[in-house]
Parts: structure tokens; C-alpha cells; sequence
């Protein structure tokens, strides 16, 4: 498995990304170009297809320069405001020190590790075991768990998916997911728009055509021309809306992999990692959340048809890729503590974490029992 912040990774991220949003221009056009086709038929319904295609094309010439701004304006908006519009969503809130020193002092402990500059920290409200990251610079980025992560995983498994969160940062995912994102957005909405406008405009033409269907032979063939149109018109709205979910859906889902390996890497403790992963298996739904969102989280377990579409590997493959390459030990399906048995703990006491083993270890041999967690995200220190 290839290691933590891989060069070529990260220039082909922020390849992508560029190509990403040129195909958002390209994009737009072609629901500009599908809606002036529409607007064409509904203004005259008695044309050709070579009219509406010429008085279409001649429409988008004008339309470009206010569909480029169009476009500029919402990335612009995307840019500065996605943040709050996923924290709107999620009901997300920014965390401190005070606050959460638990989840703080790890990611801070991780991020000093690795000279990363620390992201914002924010905790969502939900039962469901979850993560994610976003932001587009290192002034934006941040980190989201819920509480139900928070009370489910021990330190060492929290630092793990910490670790897996701040490698999508550094890698560079976390911004080619919410360039797909901005990109299904703006192009969705079109699409709905557009649609809309379809069905009323049909409407409106087919009581047209039909109070009309007495005249003369060649407004009936030219009325064939509007609905050859009409049917190109809406190919051309179907098929930019299924290439932005497309550009979702290509998004390579190795990122989850070298994800899962850069934390591996960060925290030297594979097995964390992997029972962190059989934890949340199962229990990742966010309950209101996107599908974009779900897509940026450690584990989505929407999955599409006959896991075509589905956005991230399978938690077997990416628990069988870390015992294979990593040294790991794969528990099984884990149950996760119930609210009984947090009741009945002692205050301010907390599961001990499983012993640390794999090649990083500082463990020889296991003795049996029970040993002392190693402190700091590199194990003992001298």
C-alpha cells in the first residue's frame, strides 16, 4: 500500500481539480445551449430542426458571458460558504480545548507530529459512528466526528480515524470532493430548473400543437422539428446531470485506502485503525445528511446499484489491505459498548485500548495480559 502524502497523489488531486472545474464551464454551456432550445420551441413552435439549432446557438453566443459570471459567482459562493452550508446541515459546531480536551489534545498531539497546521475541530450531535473532513485551504480545513464516535472508540482508535481525517487533508482529497460537490450542485439545480421549465413550456406547446393540429401539412411537419427538438433538449439536460453525478462517482475510492494507510502511518498502530473501522461499520448513516456528505465520511455505507456506484471500498477490503500491508490484526465484527455498561462504568473511566501490536510496535512479545497504552502518537519515548 503506498505511504502517507504521496507526491503523485497529491499533483494528480489538484490536476483533477482543475479539470473538474473546466468541466463545470463545459457543463453549463450545455444546459444553456438545452435551455435556449426549449425557449426557441416555445417561442415558435412552427420551425425547423436546422432553425432551432442556428436561433439556439445564436442564443448561447449571447448568454456566455452571463452564464461565465453565473458560474465564477457560485464557486466564489461555494468557496467561502461551504463550510457553513455543511454546518448547517449537520448541525456542526466548533469545539476548543476546554471544551473537548480529549478529542483536541489528540489531534493536536498528531498534527505537532507532522508539522501539520491544525484544522478546526468540530463535534456533530448523532448516534452514528462518523467523520469527515472539508475545507479548501488551510485557513478552511477542518475535522467533524459525531458524539456517537466519540463514546463508541477508545483513544487510540479516535487518534487512528483522526489520523485517517488529516490525511485526506494532506493528500489533497478533501478539496477534489468539494469541487465534485460544488460541481453536482450547481449543475443539479440547473438540471431541476431546466426541467421545470419543460414541463410547463410542454404544456403550453402541446395545447398549441393540438389547437393547431387542423392546419395545414406543413406546420404538422414543422411541429415534428419543435418535438425532435424538445427530446434533444432534454437528452442534453439528462446527460450533463448524470456526468456530474459521474464526476462523484469516478472520484478514485483508493483515496479511503491510502487514507487508512497515512493513518497507519501517523499513529504506528495498524490494529487501532482496524478495530476503529469494525466499530463504524454499520453504524456510519448520518440520519438528514446528503449523499455529498456521506461521500466525504471515513464510511459510507449508501451503496448503489450492485456497489457500482458505491463511493468507498468495502470495510473488509480496506481491513484485509492493512493486515496484508501493515502488519494488522483483523478481531472481527465488533460490538460496540452499550449504554448499560456505560452507565454502570465509574465516572471519568474509559475502556482501555486493545495492546499495541504490528511492525511498529514497541510490544516484542505479548505477554498475556494487559499492558499499559504507549502515550504519544509515535509510542514510547526515550
Amino acid at each position: 500500500m503506498a505511504a502517507y502524502g504521496l507526491y503523485t497523489h497529491i499533483a494528480s488531486n489538484k490536476t483533477r481539480s482543475m479539470l473538474l472545474l473546466a468541466g463545470l464551464f463545459l457543463l453549463i454551456y450545455v444546459m444553456v445551449f438545452a435551455g435556449a432550445l426549449i425557449g426557441e420551441v416555445v417561442v415558435n413552435g412552427n420551425g425547423s430542426v436546422a432553425y432551432y439549432i442556428n436561433a439556439a446557438t445564436r442564443d448561447l453566443i449571447k448568454a456566455l458571458p452571463f452564464a461565465t459570471i453565473g458560474a465564477v459567482l457560485w464557486i466564489i459562493i461555494a468557496y467561502f460558504g461551504h463550510q457553513k452550508m455543511i454546518d448547517s446541515i449537520t448541525g456542526s459546531e466548533s469545539v476548543t480545548r476546554q471544551e473537548q480536551p480529549r478529542l483536541y489534545n489528540l489531534l493536536e498531539n498528531l498534527c505537532i507530529s507532522r508539522g501539520i497546521p491544525m484544522p478546526k475541530l468540530k463535534v456533530m450531535e448523532s448516534d452514528a459512528l462518523n467523520a469527515f473532513a472539508t475545507g479548501l485551504n488551510p485557513r478552511q480545513y477542518a475535522i467533524t466526528v459525531t458524539t456517537g464516535l466519540m463514546r463508541g472508540l477508545n483513544d487510540d482508535e479516535m487518534e487512528a480515524v483522526l489520523g485517517h481525517e488529516l490525511t485526506h487533508i494532506r493528500n489533497g482529497d478533501v478539496q477534489l470532493m468539494v469541487v465534485a460537490v460544488i460541481i453536482a450542485g450547481v449543475v443539479g439545480f440547473a438540471a431541476e430548473l431546466f426541467f421545470r421549465i419543460f414541463i410547463n413550456s410542454g404544456f403550453r406547446f402541446g395545447g398549441r400543437s393540438s389547437r393547431s393540429s387542423s392546419s395545414s401539412s406543413d406546420n404538422k411537419g414543422s411541429g415534428g422539428g419543435a418535438v425532435i427538438v424538445i427530446i434533444i433538449a432534454v437528452a442534453l439536460i439528462a446527460l450533463a446531470w448524470a456526468l456530474s453525478l459521474v464526476v462523484r462517482f469516478a472520484l478514485s475510492r483508493s483515496r479511503e485506502l491510502l487514507a487508512d494507510a497515512g493513518s497507519v502511518e501517523l499513529t504506528k498502530n495498524p490494529d487501532a485503525m482496524i478495530s476503529a473501522l469494525r466499530k463504524i461499520e454499520n453504524h456510519g448513516e448520518l440520519p438528514g445528511a446528503t449523499s455529498a456528505v456521506m461521500e466525504m465520511c471515513i464510511d459510507n455505507p449508501r451503496e448503489g446499484f450492485a456497489d457500482l456506484f458505491a463511493t468507498h471500498p468495502s470495510v473488509d477490503s480496506r481491513v484485509a489491505a492493512l493486515v496484508k500491508f501493515a502488519g494488522g490484526h483483523d478481531p472481527g465484527r465488533l460490538a460496540l459498548p452499550s449504554d448499560t455498561d456505560a452507565a454502570e462504568a465509574p465516572n471519568g473511566t474509559e475502556t482501555p485500548p486493545p495492546p499495541r501490536s504490528g511492525p511498529w510496535s514497541d510490544n516484542a512479545a505479548p505477554t498475556g495480559g494487559a499492558q499499559e497504552p504507549l502515550p504519544g502518537p509515535w509510542g514510547r519515548h526515550a
